[in-house]
């Protein structure tokens, strides 16, 4: 599903998902299939996660059950 957020919030996304789940940039890097660089680029805007990556991203969110589902709601309402 598409993001339905503005794309200046998406380094809040990120950061918000790997501080939930208590990882590094690196961690969370490696279980998106992604580079170190390229999470810290999405955390500081300076990048945008592909739509693979965020299709990643929600699906680590609805994992999470309830910790992860107000994020879900935010950033990837069901229509």
């Amino acid at each position: 599903m598409p993001v339905t957020t503005p794309v200046s919030d998406l380094p809040n996304l990120v950061r918000t998902l790997r501080e939930r789940l208590g990882l590094s940039q690196e961690k969370l890097a490696a279980s998106l299939g992604v580079s170190f660089q390229t999470v810290n680029r999405w955390e500081r805007g300076r990048a945008k996660p592909s739509q693979l990556a965020l299709n990643a991203i929600e699906q680590k969110l609805a994992e999470m059950g309830v910790q992860g589902s107000d994020l879900l709601y935010k950033y990837f309402k069901q229509q």
